[in-house]
């Protein structure tokens, strides 16, 4: 199969989609199964609009896995010990790795450049987090001594941002601890310096934790708080090898092994037009050992330029579709 990392057209982003469609149709068995359930044929399949798109509560229920492959390593999504919790088995870590860094360096710049900071405590109080893993694997790559995580230490925070304000860093954070932490700088008696140097890099990520707001308020308060233009984020999941990055209008951009497609709710194989809300499917060519198409239960819409936007998450009231999904 052509390398993922080659894709520059659509015509090879094509070819690649029908090439690991048919190679995960005969070596991942629970795609397989979902794919005969619909009675598809794998032969007909000869546009990506026609491929089946596996529900993303299936890696709840299965190891989705390359029959041919073995996984020592496995990401687990975030929620409670009572809650049943997507797995989803590596079986390639160096292609993870790989995908990691392009993207990173295709949207934000060389893990070389910058300092890592990380304000992630919901996951690193887990295990098994996919985002820790990638935000390890660019703090090995920056090698920087400054690097480091923070749980709640908000005031070790806020002085070594003060330290480092002529220095390039980059700070990853989960929504509300990124609100816990303005919190923290708004009742100090000194303000929180930096330069432009900052790029921050919200994660998603309420849980529960502070009151609902959409991402847009979000945004706004975190680009008043941080004195800033931009406010960046990324767009990954347990299910994912692959990230999107939004470089501040809250419009996401994929690498070109990526692509972003919107289903309509009540039918999950007809797509919404450009600028429609609609349930989100991801391509990620990065999982080639275990399910690279994903229909997810985030809500969203295409734009031009390939570019896509987040709204929110499905009521599960409304979904409409495959009863195979916790079978």
């Amino acid at each position: 199969m052509k390398n993922i990392f080659d894709i520059q057209t659509d015509e090879d982003f094509l070819t690649a989609c029908l090439e690991t469609f048919r190679f995960q149709y005969e070596n991942v068995e629970v795609y397989r199964k979902f794919v005969d359930y619909l009675k598809i044929n794998p032969e007909n399949v000869i546009e990506v609009a026609k491929i089946p798109f596996l529900p993303i509560e299936m890696f709840k229920n299965h190891q989705i896995l390359d029959k041919n492959a073995s996984a020592d390593l496995f990401f687990q999504s975030s929620g409670t010990t009572q809650m049943n919790l997507s797995k989803h088995f590596i079986a390639d870590t160096d292609l993870y790795e790989k995908s990691i860094y392009k993207s990173f360096e295709q949207f934000i710049g060389k893990p070389e450049d910058f300092i890592f900071l990380g304000l992630l405590p919901s996951y690193l109080e887990k295990q098994n987090s996919s985002l820790i893993y990638m935000v390890d694997f660019l703090m090995k790559k920056s090698n920087k001594l400054e690097n480091g995580y923070f749980l709640y230490n908000h005031e070790d925070l806020f002085q070594l941002l003060n330290e480092l304000k002529d220095k390039k860093v980059i700070l990853f954070g989960v929504s509300f601890a990124l609100l816990d932490f303005l919190d923290y700088c708004n009742s100090n008696t000194k303000p929180l310096n930096h330069s432009s140097t900052l790029t921050l890099i919200e994660t998603g990520g309420m849980k529960g934790r502070k009151e609902e707001m959409t991402k847009d308020e979000l945004l706004k308060i975190l680009q008043d708080g941080f004195k800033t233009d931009k406010i960046y984020s990324e767009y990954s999941m347990t299910e994912l090898l692959s990230q999107a990055y939004s470089l501040g209008e809250n419009t996401y951009q994929c690498p070109n092994w990526m692509r972003v497609l919107v289903r309509n709710v009540e039918d999950p194989f007809s797509y919404e037009k450009e600028g429609r809300t609609g349930a989100i499917n991801i391509i990620d060519l990065a999982n080639i050992h275990s399910c690279s198409f994903i229909a997810t239960q985030d809500l969203g819409k295409t734009l031009p330029e390939s570019k896509f936007q987040v709204l929110g998450r499905i009521d599960h009231s409304d979904i409409r579709g495959c009863s195979l999904l916790v079978s």
